[in-house]
């Protein structure tokens, strides 16, 4: 049996359609959430982390941990054996993931005009037309920004990237699904022996991809009969060492006959390719209202292969806290406005799991007995030196890394 894509734009009746298709059809409905739990079990990384591969914003750590890259290749993989049963219908960004190659796929995009979708939106979430008009906006930067990063397009609507496009403010949610179910019929979308070997080629490169992203590297991986193809985007000072590095976990997967990597058409910009460390710190956050110190505190420890993003006051952290949960933070005490023993006090309410040092200049015994007791991992004095400060980083990391384990 065929399967089913649909990719709506948001307030375009795609919960009405979804659920008509799949009485009317037999098939399952399997949404974004089915997916990214999915990728959740299959990684062991968070399912809300996972499911903000989706959002147009990218963490100010992503650089250092690849993390968006490494949830995409989990997502492709719980994708990829989705597409080992049959009858599905596939809603949202996930959908966008089954490679065009994999012919027995009838993808839907569901749109229609912003004064329909603002009128729903608004009825729906209780908010003005303005208000609705935003959110809308909101979701709709994140749909072009997922196509971009997953088919190259800047378009999310674009007519070249479905069997069929459905104006939802001009088509009842029963026309739409008896269209589909019409267009199911078409013998082009039959499930052929080709489809099913593009579809295990989809797998077997999800495989990879996922074994590479596991050990650190982001790249681009590819599959025919067996044939893996790695395809390197950044520039690397050594490029026989990492194509033979590659090449080797590849190899280790069952199903792969042969590996051949290039280089592809961002090598030469001046990007460098950085393998991911586990085992050193790449999400800190450096809190400090001395501009000048704290910036080349970040570029020490960048140095010394530790990602790290800069907040020059308490009210920026804690919101950099909220939207891209560092693991650790330096925090110095005194700071205008919310002083850092507050945004301890904060963070160890909302997210005790965050590893907070303290490096100051100006704090008292007092204070140390104070952070301490809030849930400190470690109270340091400046001036700091940088080995003891990037011990105590790694310190700090190997807690958190026995904690996920």
């Amino acid at each position: 049996m065929p399967m089913i894509t649909i990719f709506p734009g948001a307030f375009c009746n795609e919960d009405i359609v979804l659920r008509e298709l799949t009485e009317r059809s037999g098939y399952r409905w399997i949404t974004d959430t089915d997916v990214t739990e999915q990728a959740a079990k299959l990684s062991g990384m968070d399912a809300a982390r996972i499911a903000r591969a989706f959002a147009a914003k990218t963490s100010v750590f992503n650089k250092f941990t690849h993390e968006k890259e490494r949830a995409i290749a989990f997502l492709k993989l719980a994708m990829a054996r989705n597409l080992e049963q049959d009858s599905l219908v596939f809603s949202g960004f996930s959908s966008q993931l089954i490679p065009r190659n994999v012919s027995h796929v009838l993808r839907i995009c569901l749109i229609a005009d912003m004064n329909f979708r603002t009128a729903l939106a608004a009825e729906n979430k209780t908010v003005s037309d303005k208000d609705a008009a935003k959110w809308i906006r909101r979701r709709d930067e994140d749909c072009a920004a997922w196509v971009q990063a997953i088919l190259g397009k800047t378009d999310p609507w674009d007519a070249a990237l479905y069997d069929m496009v459905l104006p939802m403010h001009k088509t009842s949610a029963a026309e739409a699904v008896s269209l589909i179910l019409e267009q199911l019929k078409r013998d082009v979308l039959q499930k052929t022996e080709a489809a099913a070997e593009a579809a295990a080629d989809f797998l077997l490169a999800a495989q990879v991809e996922v074994a590479l992203a596991d050990e650190g590297h982001q790249v681009e991986v590819s599959a025919c009969k067996g044939a893996v193809t790695i395809t390197i985007h950044q520039n690397v000072l050594m490029l026989s060492r990492l194509e033979q590095e590659l090449k080797a976990i590849a190899g280790r997967i069952t199903g792969v006959t042969a590996v051949e990597t290039r280089v592809g058409k961002d090598f030469h910009q001046s990007d460098i390719y950085r393998k991911f460390n586990f085992e050193t710190p790449s999400k800190v956050l450096l809190v400090d209202d001395e501009r000048e110190f704290v910036q080349t505190l970040s570029e020490r420890l960048m140095l010394r292969d530790m990602g790290s993003a800069v907040a020059f006051d308490g009210e920026s952290a804690l919101k950099l806290v909220h939207e891209d949960d560092p693991e650790v933070m330096i925090l110095d005490l005194k700071m205008p406005g919310i002083d850092g023993i507050e945004v301890l006090r904060r963070v160890k309410d909302t997210q005790p799991g965050i590893e907070v040092i303290i490096l100051t200049g100006h704090g008292s015994e007092s204070d140390r007995e104070t952070c301490m007791q809030l849930g400190a991992f470690a109270y340091l004095q400046k001036p700091v030196d940088i080995e003891v400060l990037s011990n105590t980083l790694k310190r700090a990391n190997e807690k958190i890394q026995k904690r996920k384990k």
